[in-house]
């Protein structure tokens, strides 16, 4: 199995540290960067993880592509590894300050009454700004809901550029450890399932705190 630089940690002790409920950002972090993922096929993630970009002729910078930093929401949108097109996961680490770029850019993919004053406000907000925010249930490793909310971001356009070419810092392919993980998933072996650690992430912008429901 390839060596990561993700340093990981048992499920069951991680969870005591993960908050139940609420809109949370769970992430890998050190001081200064945080670990988003995504998942994609062969020739994507070879290009991805040899030119430590995202690009290629298999890869569209007209559509929009979407990052999670929750490792456990990752694995239950790509079946760890294991849907179509998602056979490889990655592992791309940012700095803190182009991920609070993007989610200070980042407009709710459906209306909430409590952040947008208008629908029409809305609708104006999601044809200006390329940055989309879904907030959807965790799921445990079993794929089953949690209470917690999980947040993914939907990039496009001229962000998306900045994103894959100049915002990521290092790309790894951790599938090796996923699908290992998903192995002990299978054989019910909880006690010993690794995950990378992950802690609770808020920005250092209160207004922003509050747009995305994180106090």
């Amino acid at each position: 199995m390839v060596r990561m630089t993700l340093n990981t940690t048992y499920y069951i002790e991680q969870l005591k540290n993960t908050p139940q409920n609420g809109q949370i950002i769970l992430g890998h972090q050190t001081d200064d960067m945080i670990v988003v993922y995504q998942a994609y096929n062969n020739q994507i993630a070879e290009y991805a993880v040899a030119n430590q970009k995202l690009g290629g002729a298999h890869f569209s910078y007209n559509r929009m592509s979407w990052i999670k930093p929750n490792f456990l929401w990752m694995m239950y949108r790509c079946g760890w590894a294991e849907k179509e097109n998602q056979e490889n996961v990655i592992a791309l680490w940012i700095r803190k300050t182009d991920f609070e770029a993007i989610l200070e850019q980042a407009v709710y993919s459906s209306f909430q009454e409590h952040i947008y004053t208008s629908r029409e406000t809305w609708k104006n907000e999601l044809e200006k700004k390329e940055v989309r925010l879904q907030w959807d249930p965790d799921h445990d490793p079993c794929g089953n809901k949690e209470e917690r909310r999980a947040i993914q971001l939907g990039l496009k356009g001229e962000i998306l550029k900045k994103f894959g070419q100049e915002m990521i810092q290092k790309i790894e392919n951790i599938t090796d450890f996923v699908k290992f993980q998903k192995q002990l998933v299978n054989n019910n072996d909880i006690n010993n399932l690794q995950v990378p650690v992950e802690s609770v992430y808020v920005t250092n912008n209160q207004n922003l705190n509050q747009k995305l429901g994180l106090v």
